[in-house]
C-alpha cells in the first residue's frame, strides 16, 4: 500500500476541483491580500460564517510557515487557509430512514437546526459541514418539505434540519481498512514537536497526516499526553462540550469520527472550527481534518458497526504520543 499524505504535503486543486468549492470563514474576520502574503495590500474583509467562492490555491512566500496553503476568494484576493473551511453546496432526496436510524453527513457550508421541523421553531444549533449526526426519523413539514430528526448524543434530546442538508452515509463508507493486518501489525504514532501523525502497517509509515494537538488557550495551557495508549473507544460522532463558552469553554455538536485513547476523553477527531493544522490549538485531543479522521476511524480498532452508535472495549490498535 502507497504512502497517502492527505495533508503533509499541501496539493493544490486541478481547476475542475473548483466547481461549487466554497469558502467558509471560520474565525470572527479574515481579510483577503493582493498576494499570498500578509504584508501585501488588504482587498477585502470577510466575517465569521460568511460563504464565498474559492477560485484558486497558492503557495505563501514564508518558506519557514508551518502552514503555507492561501485561498484565492472571489478572484479579489488571498486568504490564509487557517481561518477557512473549505466546503460545498450539495443538496441530496430525501430517504427513509431505517428504524434503527442513519448516519448522516451535513452537506453544504451549515445548517441551522430548530426544536421542530420549522425555521420558525426554537433554534437549537447550528451544524456544519461535514460533522456527522446520527439521523433518528424523517418528518413531514408543514411547508410539505421533509426534515430529518437528528439525534444529540450528549444532551439527549433532538433537534430537526431540512433533509435535503443531509447525506446519508453509506455502509461501505465504514468497511475497515486493512483488516487482514493483524492488530498487533498497526501502530499509530503522534509527534507533538512536529504535530505529525503516521500510522504503520508491519513497521512501514502508510499514512501521514499534519494535527493540532494541545496549546495554549486563554484559560490556560493544555497538554496532550505522552506516553503509549490504546483505541478502545470509538463512535462516529460526539456533541462534545465543555465549560462556558464566554471564558473559553466549547460546544461542538456532530463532532466527527471519534477514536478515545484515555478516560478523561482525549481523542482523534475531525475538526471544523479551525483548519490551521501544524500548531497546537486543541484542549488536549488530537485535531484532524474530517478526511483524515475518517481514514484513522476506519483502520484503527475495534470496528464500529454501521448500526452501533459506539463500540467501547479495552482491545484496540496501539499509539505512541511522542514529545
Amino acid at each position: 500500500m502507497g504512502m497517502v499524505l492527505p495533508e503533509l504535503i499541501p496539493l493544490l486543486p486541478q481547476q475542475d476541483d473548483f466547481a461549487n468549492l466554497q469558502a467558509r470563514i471560520i474565525d470572527r474576520t479574515v481579510w483577503s491580500f493582493e498576494e499570498p502574503n500578509a504584508n501585501s495590500k488588504r482587498t477585502r474583509l470577510y466575517w465569521h460564517d460568511l460563504v464565498v467562492p474559492i477560485t484558486n490555491t497558492a503557495i505563501g512566500d514564508d518558506e519557514s510557515a508551518y502552514n503555507r496553503v492561501w485561498y484565492e476568494l472571489e478572484e479579489a484576493g488571498y486568504a490564509y487557509s487557517g481561518g477557512i473551511q473549505p466546503v460545498r453546496t450539495i443538496l441530496n432526496p430525501p430517504a427513509e430512514i431505517p428504524t434503527r436510524g442513519a448516519l448522516g453527513e451535513v452537506s453544504v457550508p451549515y445548517t441551522d437546526a430548530y426544536r421542530e421541523p420549522d425555521p420558525g421553531a426554537e433554534y437549537i444549533y447550528r451544524l456544519y459541514y461535514e460533522t456527522v449526526h446520527w439521523v433518528t426519523r424523517a418528518v413531514d413539514s408543514s411547508d410539505g418539505s421533509i426534515w430529518y430528526r437528528l439525534l444529540d448524543d450528549k444532551f439527549d434530546q433532538q433537534y430537526y434540519v431540512p433533509a435535503k442538508h443531509i447525506r446519508l452515509i453509506l455502509n461501505e463508507e465504514l468497511t475497515p481498512l486493512a483488516p487482514d493486518i493483524p492488530i498487533e501489525n498497526k501502530r499509530v504514532e503522534v509527534r507533538l514537536d512536529e504535530q505529525l501523525l503516521l500510522a504503520y502497517e508491519n513497521g512501514q509509515a502508510i499514512f501521514a497526516a499534519r494535527i493540532s494537538t494541545g496549546g495554549k488557550r486563554l484559560s490556560g495551557t493544555y497538554t496532550t499526553p505522552v506516553g503509549n495508549f490504546t483505541t478502545y473507544h470509538k463512535r462516529p460522532t460526539r456533541h462534545m462540550a465543555a465549560g462556558d463558552i464566554a471564558s473559553n469553554g466549547f460546544d461542538f455538536p456532530g463532532v466527527p469520527w471519534v477514536v478515545y485513547i484515555t478516560e478523561s476523553g482525549i481523542s482523534f477527531h475531525g475538526t471544523y472550527w479551525h483548519n490551521d493544522y501544524g500548531i497546537p490549538h486543541s484542549h488536549g485531543c488530537i485535531n484532524m481534518t474530517p478526511q483524515a479522521a475518517k481514514w484513522l476511524y476506519r483502520w484503527t480498532m475495534p470496528i464500529v458497526p454501521p448500526e452501533k452508535l459506539l463500540v467501547y472495549g479495552y482491545v484496540g490498535t496501539k499509539v505512541e504520543i511522542k514529545a
